[in-house]
């Protein structure tokens, strides 16, 4: 069967004639980044990697043609503050960005000039972003990086839960909605914060960036209510959450790179 330039996607899975003839019809990748760290006692350790890649390979199908470019996922992350529960795996920033860093301008050596960062994990986003300006500086191309923010004011909208960052309502749905076997209902907890601080809110309008290791917040590791997960919520959030970076995608590839520089982004 001939290769498709418009419809293929995975970078990993082509060969090299394969890459040179898609890069004649899109010049957009995405780059899924996650991390290996415990969601609670409910929920497997892979939740950040599996979903980031995941959703970009669902955001690549559903993408008109030609399709963008989806790579392999990055699957350690900045998540030393969950070091003190056992099956976490960490890496520091400087080696998270200069992989990244290293990795987007081998990219735009081959003739990519839209990278987008697909960010499976809320505290990758410092390092993602550092590494996303630096690849901009000495590649001069579009990168960004995407946390969640094209569909997290929908998806906070569905919940009851305040403060719910990690393995609460959102990642218990989610997991539920793909892999109900994975997920251990039994275990789950509602460990909710309430910090009476409207500035230290992790999901407060004026809330300010903090860090903090998980166990001074959390027995558990979750920090939300994961009780309320619910299979049928997580299909609906992950369809919004699809069609809502499609809708990004989508724009950022039918923009001229020259066009996309003049706007703020």
């Amino acid at each position: 069967m001939p290769f498709d330039a418009e419809n293929s996607f995975l970078w990993a899975e082509m060969k090299w004639p394969e890459v040179e003839a898609k890069l004649k019809v899109t010049d957009t990748a995405i780059l899924p980044c996650g991390a290996i760290e415990q969601h609670g006692p409910h929920l497997p350790v892979d939740v950040d990697y599996f979903d980031a890649y995941y959703m970009a390979q669902a955001i690549a199908r559903a993408c008109q043609g030609p399709k963008p470019f989806v790579l392999p996922p990055l699957p350690y992350g900045v998540s030393y503050h969950h070091s003190a529960f056992k099956g976490t795996l960490s890496v520091t920033n400087n080696a998270l960005s200069a992989l990244v860093y290293d990795i987007g301008m081998s990219l735009a050596h081959n003739g990519i000039r839209k990278i987008v960062i697909l960010n499976g994990h809320g505290d990758n986003k410092p390092t993602l972003t550092y590494a996303a300006q630096m690849i901009n500086r000495d590649a001069r191309i579009f990168v960004c990086v995407e946390t969640g923010e094209t569909s997290d004011i929908d998806l906070y909208r569905m919940i009851d839960t305040h403060n719910d960052i990690h393995a609460g309502e959102i990642e218990t749905s989610t997991t539920l909605a793909l892999r109900p076997e994975l997920v251990d209902m039994g275990q789950a907890v509602d460990e909710t914060l309430d910090l009476k601080n409207e500035y230290l809110d992790f999901t407060s309008d004026r809330g300010v960036s903090w860090y903090a290791h998980t166990q001074r917040l959390s027995k558990s590791g979750v920090i939300g209510n994961a009780t309320k997960g619910d299979a049928e919520k997580g299909r609906i959030m992950w369809e919004i959450s699809i069609q809502k970076m499609v809708e990004f995608l989508e724009s950022i590839m039918h923009t001229p790179l020259e066009k996309l520089h003049q706007n703020r982004y």
